[in-house]
């Protein structure tokens, strides 16, 4: 049977994910069918995701390369101060079930300040996207001298808040990979270890400044992480079983690890561009109690009442992912005007009409109506995430889109909706930007746009009409973390699909031979803020173009191609003798693959099976596109660093 056909099989099979997946590996058909195995895994529970990873860690990932070469792999490399092995089988499963190839590389026992040190290790056979160093308390506790006092906790604490700074430092000398830290929990069995209440509150006091220094050492470092296990302890309950902890040197739970999994694969899933940006939410049972055709405005649950407060709970969650600059948008079957008098009449609603930047309110099909909204907001499918109380709208979603994430609440259980909603982190980043907390709102000023294109006879009259500003600048440090994110998350105009983090993006401004180039965009209805980046290298009298990222909003209306021909202006001004450029397909943007050659560029016949290298001569640079003005505001100029 062919791989597809076995997809088909198994999608019709009601048996659990887990034991499919099992399945396909006993009859060895898991390498040839693991394009299905993020559907597999999809609604399953942590103890089948458990089991499920167990099955997947055993698949070698040059196996599934050979066989699925354009299946984006994750590479994460696993360190810490006692056994960590436990970690491989539930991030196996995470990492499988964001549709990525999983590359899991172990140290050694406890060996984690020598591993960050050096550079040849088995632990960094492979350059990691991520390695991840997990800290626990016992390792160090067991360093002290008994009897201890808190005295002695402090004193450990602060030498070992010393070593993870220089071990850092050394790390990001030789990798670029994000460092991930936790917060070390403080077991139970240690503090009861001091039997006088002012002892153990200075332990707590001690124990929570250094957990909060490696909050705040994360927060000031680019390309380092720190998890915060409190919260992840709240999910998974027990820290740790104690015969795993004192025979195998195992100091957290099963619980742990796959809560802590679950964290590391959403982080993977940022890195590389996955993180989701539009939230679409079903109105009746989800938003609101009720049914609104059946019960009127007057009869459905927005705030009153202990089920109706439920509800407002949701409604308040979901406004604040949304000031954040996560996109909120509506797909319900029901009358829209009948909707439309509910936002407007309804002023207990937490969530507002202004909040919501695309409405597919009909009858027709979810899946369709889902495809519209990424059309109309101009991004990937699969960078929405749906959630329905509907078990029939969410198989139907999970059949028809099955790169959709898709969130389960019960109409019945308001009160567990917040949950539900952020149980998984489909909406996490590295940080949040300016450019983050005006993306509603920038969204709302696009109807303008979309009115004006309807009322205007042609494209150019139309271009013309929005007098657009394209700016082009020097990127600093100002600028790192909104470049950083647009290299993650931009996915149709990303020519290389190079993903950086602010620590990248910094090291390149720094940089004798490299620049990064912001672009700015503003028009007749606002500004549209940083959407794009152009990050060049010297060699010798040659410009090479790195990549180039444009957000998708700005497209269409020739700012890439101002862009590059400013470029290559600036380099032709400097007498560089030619600029090339790469290109590499990657299936989310091959609608731009012949931008180069549109633009005179031409394919060197040598280049790798992976990556096209194009190169311009510089003799005819057509001028700018009339309907657009360039402000270019370079303070050292792109073409003198080439003449150097």
């Amino acid at each position: 049977m062919t791989a597809t056909g076995t997809t088909q099989l198994l999608s019709r099979c009601p048996a659990p994910g887990d034991v499919r997946l099992s399945h396909l590996h006993a009859t060895g058909e898991l390498v040839d069918s693991y394009t299905a195995v993020p559907e597999l895994l999809a609604g399953l529970d942590e103890a089948a995701l458990l089991r499920a990873g167990t099955v997947l860690s055993q698949v070698h990932p040059d196996a599934l390369l050979r066989r699925h070469p354009g299946l984006p792999e994750a590479t994460v490399a696993i360190t810490g101060s006692s056994t960590v092995r436990p970690l491989v089988s539930p991030l196996s499963a995470q990492l499988a079930r964001h549709g990525f190839i999983p590359r899991i590389q172990v140290g050694g026992y406890g060996q984690y300040a020598i591993e960050l040190r050096e550079t040849h290790n088995e632990l960094f056979a492979t350059e990691p996207d991520v390695t991840v160093c997990l800290l626990d308390a016992d390792a160090m506790f067991r360093r002290l001298r008994t009897p201890w006092t808190p005295t002695d906790v402090r004193y450990a604490l602060r030498q070992l808040s010393s070593l993870l700074e220089e071990i850092t430092d050394a790390y990001q000398t030789r990798h670029t990979g994000t460092l991930v830290f936790n917060t070390v929990p403080l077991p139970w069995y240690w503090a009861s270890q001091l039997i006088d209440h002012r002892s153990r509150a200075l332990l707590g006091a001690t124990w929570r400044e250094f957990n909060a220094h490696l909050l705040r050492f994360s927060t000031n470092r680019p390309g380092v992480l720190t998890v915060d296990t409190e919260p992840l302890l709240g999910e998974s309950g027990v820290l740790a079983d104690p015969r795993a902890s004192s025979y195998a040197n195992v100091h957290f739970s099963d619980e742990f690890f796959s809560a802590y999994a679950r964290e590391i694969g959403h982080v993977v899933r940022s890195l590389t561009g996955r993180a989701g940006k539009c939230l679409v939410v079903d109105l009746d049972g989800t938003l609101w109690g009720g049914n609104l055709a059946d019960d009127g405005p007057d009869g459905i649950e927005v705030s009153e009442g202990f089920r109706g407060e439920a509800f407002q709970a949701f409604q308040a969650a979901v406004k604040q992912l949304s000031s954040q600059g996560v996109l909120v948008a509506v797909c319900s079957k029901n009358d829209e005007d009948q909707v439309l008098d509910v936002f407007k009449q309804k002023s207990d609603l937490a969530l507002r009409a202004d909040d919501i930047v695309a409405m597919a309110v009909n009858w027709g099909a979810k899946p369709d109506n889902l495809v519209e909204i990424a059309d109309k907001l101009g991004i990937g499918v699969n960078s929405l995430v749906f959630v329905d109380d509907s078990a029939t709208e969410r198989g139907v979603v999970r059949d028809a889109l099955p790169t959709v994430p898709v969130i389960e609440v019960d109409a019945e259980e308001p009160a567990l909706h917040v949950r539900r909603l952020l149980a998984d982190r489909w909406f996490i980043t590295d940080e949040i930007t300016q450019a983050d907390r005006t993306r509603v709102e920038r969204y709302l000023t696009e109807r303008k746009r979309v009115k004006l294109r309807e009322q205007v006879a042609s494209k150019a009259e139309y271009l013309a009409d929005l007098k657009t500003t394209v700016e082009l600048f020097r990127a600093g440090q100002a600028n790192a973390g909104r470049v950083a994110q647009l290299t993650q998350r931009t996915n149709r105009f990303n020519l290389t699909a190079d993903r950086l983090d602010t620590a990248a993006v910094l090291e390149l401004i720094a940089g004798q031979d490299t620049e990064v180039i912001a672009v700015r965009c503003t028009d007749r209805f606002g500004e549209y803020g940083t959407v794009g980046a152009i990050f060049t290298r010297r060699r010798g009298p040659v410009l090479h173009i790195d990549n180039f990222v444009l957000s998708c909003r700005v497209l269409a209306r020739d700012v890439e191609t101002a862009c590059l021909r400013t470029v290559l202006r600036q380099a032709a001004q400097a007498g560089a003798t030619k600029v090339t450029a790469a290109f590499r397909l990657t299936g989310m943007n091959d609608k731009v693959k012949d931008f180069y050659p549109m633009n005179g560029f031409t394919a060197d016949p040598d280049s790798e099976d992976d990556e096209t290298v194009f190169s311009h001569d510089l003799s005819t640079i057509p001028p700018n596109p009339p309907h657009l003005e360039l402000v270019v505001r370079l303070n050292e100029r792109l073409g003198d660093r080439v003449a150097e």
